[in-house]
């Protein structure tokens, strides 16, 4: 009765190892995978973050490079004026310093466009050249599953930034000499047009990552569930049980000290004391 009674007020069958050794291990082993779960789970949402801050910038960065395409055919039809001409030349400037500040975009102060360095931006400024990283190349990656490793960065920022910024830079210089012409102008179009198509492959990339994270994530919830349904089965008390089988206890107690009143019933001795 007193051990009923302690599994229903602790709703757990096991208070100590001894109680039943077989379910305290595996329920050590439950609580192992569960903290394991836990931590791939947390993983998984840091893994989402870097992907989805990947996607808005490469975002940001192919509607910037969409507005220089407008403003290069602007420039290309030899009816603007040297005034007009330097306008463009001046916004594509700044556009080309707002690439450079998403080539730096960062997650929780660590880059994500510079590979393992993630300390080192690509850019210092507006107007120094691209740092050289030593890891700029390497894939960062987050442990998702039980030996799953998934590259969270893998847009190679040095190719993909830096022939961005060679391909800008050269066409601000070109804007700013007075003997440009427009079909000087025609051959940017190309080149801007292969960088917008570089952008997009890394996009779709990274679209294909969010999706493996997204099927990660319910995998890892499923595998909770499953996982703390057996740890439940395994230690928790079985209410509906343990009370029945406190009533027949309790019923049995009773009947046995009635019984033993009855065979210890007091004799004359008993009364004359």
């Amino acid at each position: 009765m007193g051990k009923l009674q302690e599994q229903i007020n602790s709703g757990s069958k096991i208070s100590r190892a001894s109680d039943d050794p077989v379910a305290a291990m595996k329920g050590m082993g439950y609580r192992t995978d569960l903290n394991k779960i836990d931590q791939f789970i947390r993983n998984v949402g840091e893994a989402h973050t870097w992907v989805d801050s990947t996607d808005s910038a490469l975002n940001d960065v192919g509607s910037a490079l969409l507005r220089v395409q407008e403003l290069v055919t602007q420039a290309a039809n030899d009816t603007n004026t040297s005034d007009e001409l330097q306008k463009i030349q001046t916004e594509i400037s700044e556009i080309r310093g707002q690439i450079r500040d998403l080539a730096n975009s960062q997650v929780g102060g660590k880059y994500i466009f510079s590979g393992t360095n993630t300390k080192q931006p690509l850019f210092n400024d507006d107007t120094s050249p691209m740092n050289q990283l030593a890891g700029a190349t390497a894939e960062r990656r987050i442990e998702v599953f039980e030996g799953i490793y998934m590259p969270v960065n893998s847009t190679n920022g040095t190719e993909l930034f830096g022939g961005i910024d060679a391909t800008l830079e050269q066409l601000v210089t070109t804007l700013g000499q007075p003997t440009t012409s427009g079909k000087d102008l025609d051959m940017f179009l190309t080149s801007i047009q292969k960088e917008v198509d570089h952008v997009l492959v890394e996009r779709a990339n990274a679209g294909a990552k969010q999706n493996r994270l997204e099927m990660m994530d319910n995998r890892l919830t499923g595998q909770e569930v499953i996982i703390t349904k057996q740890k439940s089965l395994n230690e928790d008390t079985d209410y509906a049980k343990a009370i029945s089988d406190m009533t027949i206890a309790e019923s049995i107690h009773s009947a046995a000290l009635s019984v033993g009143a009855k065979v210890l019933q007091q004799t004359l001795v008993d009364f004359m004391r």
